[in-house]
């Protein structure tokens, strides 16, 4: 006979209708009184059913709680699936033992203003926000509740603000009409992109003063990458076949290598050019700048600092300042890029390549290159281009094209 663990009782079934012996184990304690407990045991009305003829349920009382237990569902206890229990009564008189089947049943307390549940129908069509607000309002602590009080007050101001902005947007709208908003729209738009753009001079004289260098790279800057550079200046061409294959560098870059002067000064300069400018295409790809050096350890301390003062943007998050390459310091990366792209290739630039590597929509970077006074057109029959006539190619020229005003979305037809 296995002997039940813990607090327990036994209460003898009914071996005529084929009910084994109950063994009761507290889940909360053991008995102090055993010899005045009463059980009364409950059984599935269904006995053809094969499983749920059965099911049992047992249930005590006492003077302070009551207790339930059942062979069913998922409290139920696993260890009758693993083995047989035996209950076993002795007649004292004749020395006699009868054995019966018996089964542990776990008894729990159940409160007696749970046995009449309340209609829970509404509580049910309550949101997760809801049903949290409830528990605070019946147990939450003072500091918990007067946040939820200032929260319903916010709430109630935020819903008076947007019924003010609606009728203000609606008052707009009739006094100056739609066309006319969507043309300050489509100016905003020209400004926005106008804010990130390098510095113009438009009285150049040369279409490297245009851009000036110096407004991309500063001197020290520039000297900065003398060290980092150096890899370009001394590359064979079995190099650049590998870093194609490896894609460790972009397109753009990839191409201008094979192609780096022969004197040893303007080698230099474009290996330096062409070293930040790739730099300045990875970066466009982060996110969020976790790192101290985001571009690793190779990285001057000068250009780390340059990066994270000017495309970066601050933003509060979790409770820290986190820098952010957003999509407008993602479009300022690539009106910088192009900038130093048209130093690098005498004014005159590939605007899909550098559309590709910057991961920007073709619609995204014409507007950049427009706003940057570029001449745009087809690049057709360019050698380096193949037989690939899809290519826009961006050139830098005097006297620069007069900004044309975006005509904002295109207009739709009318529909009769």
């Amino acid at each position: 006979m296995a002997a039940p663990s813990a607090a327990t009782w036994r209460y003898r079934g009914d071996p005529e209708m084929g009910q084994p012996a109950a063994i009761v184990r507290f889940s909360n304690g053991r008995l102090r009184e055993p010899g005045g407990m009463r059980f009364t045991a409950y059984r599935h009305r269904d006995t053809a059913h094969p499983r749920h003829r059965h099911r049992r349920i047992l249930v005590s009382e006492t003077e302070r709680l009551s207790y339930v237990g059942n062979n069913f569902g998922s409290g139920v206890m696993k260890c009758n699936s693993l083995c047989r229990y035996f209950v076993g009564v002795l007649d004292k008189e004749s020395g006699q033992m009868e054995v019966y089947n018996a089964e542990i049943f776990n008894m729990q307390p159940w409160l007696s203003d749970n046995s009449m549940p309340d209609d829970t129908t509404d509580y049910q069509k309550k949101s997760y926000r809801e049903k949290v607000d409830l528990c605070i309002e019946a147990f939450g602590t003072s500091k918990q509740k007067r946040a939820l009080s200032s929260r319903r007050m916010n709430a109630v101001g935020s819903d008076v603000l947007s019924t003010a902005v609606t009728k203000a947007a609606a008052n707009v709208i009739d006094a100056k009409g739609v066309a006319a908003l969507m043309q300050d729209v489509a100016q905003d738009d020209v400004q926005n992109v106008s804010v990130f753009l390098p510095p113009c001079n438009e009285d150049a004289d040369e279409p490297e003063n245009v851009y000036r260098f110096e407004d991309i790279l500063s001197p020290a800057e520039y000297e900065a990458l003398r060290v980092p550079a150096a890899v370009f200046v001394n590359i064979t061409p079995e190099e650049i076949t590998k870093k194609a294959e490896d894609k460790s560098h972009c397109s753009f870059v990839l191409e201008e290598l094979k192609f780096l002067p022969a004197d040893e000064r303007s080698r230099d300069h474009k290996a330096r050019c062409l070293w930040f400018l790739d730099t300045l295409i990875k970066f466009s790809c982060l996110k969020v700048i976790k790192k101290k050096h985001p571009m690793g350890p190779e990285c001057p301390h000068i250009i780390s600092r340059k990066l994270m003062k000017n495309f970066t943007s601050l933003t509060y998050n979790n409770g820290s300042v986190q820098n952010l390459v957003s999509s407008s310091m993602k479009a300022k990366i690539a009106a910088y890029v192009i900038a130093l792209a048209l130093h690098i290739s005498n004014f005159q630039t590939d605007l899909t390549v550098l559309q590709n590597d910057l991961k920007l929509q073709e619609s995204r970077m014409m507007d950049i290159a427009r706003a940057m006074r570029l001449k745009i057109a087809k690049a057709k029959g360019l050698p380096e281009l193949g037989n690939d006539s899809n290519h826009k190619l961006g050139t830098l020229s005097l006297p620069l094209p007069v900004p044309k005003p975006s005509g904002g979305r295109q207009k739709r037809k009318k529909m009769n």
